[in-house]
């Protein structure tokens, strides 16, 4: 017994390395996912990259679904990878994929597997775990939470 107890209390506290690589996941994950949503913004306003089956024909007419689909995928997506207004960001994409899944998939067949639906819902709930959760420590909310707290805290290096 009292191997077990010394041996307990050497043991090595790993919780910072814990919350950094939950950081680090939380940072790929958010950024990955806006990627993946920004790039198909820019191949629908700028042709780019250019998609072989789909040749670029200009961008969405303005203020029709495309446009404003495009244009909240272009602005979203760039707030999500800085780590900028996470959750309110993340909150309006995760509802606007969640009607483009129900607009464009849904409609040929309820399973995602079926109807090519499956990017949608998954981006759906990224996108709605990340307005629970934020943006996590390597972002640019977090960098300005730390001042806001320092300077209330009345530090001068505010």
């Amino acid at each position: 017994m009292a191997e077990f107890q010394s041996a307990a209390s050497t043991s090595i506290d790993h919780s910072g390395s814990r919350a950094r690589l939950a950081g680090l996941t939380l940072l790929a994950l958010r950024v990955i996912s806006a990627l993946v949503l920004f790039e198909h913004s820019t191949v629908r306003a700028f042709g780019f990259p250019v998609n072989p089956d789909r040749p670029f024909r200009g961008a969405p007419d303005p203020f029709t679904r495309p446009w404003f689909s495009t244009v909240l995928e272009l602005v979203g997506g760039t707030l999500l990878i800085l780590g900028l207004f996470t959750r309110p960001t993340a909150f309006v994409l995760s509802g606007m994929m969640a009607v483009a899944y129900f607009i464009a998939h849904a409609p040929e067949h309820f399973f995602p597997i079926i109807n090519g639906g499956e990017p949608a819902v998954l981006l759906c709930f990224v996108f709605l775990y990340m307005s629970a959760a934020g943006a996590g420590p390597y972002s640019v909310d977090a960098m300005l939470e730390t001042r806001r707290s320092r300077r209330q805290a009345g530090d001068p290096r505010s």
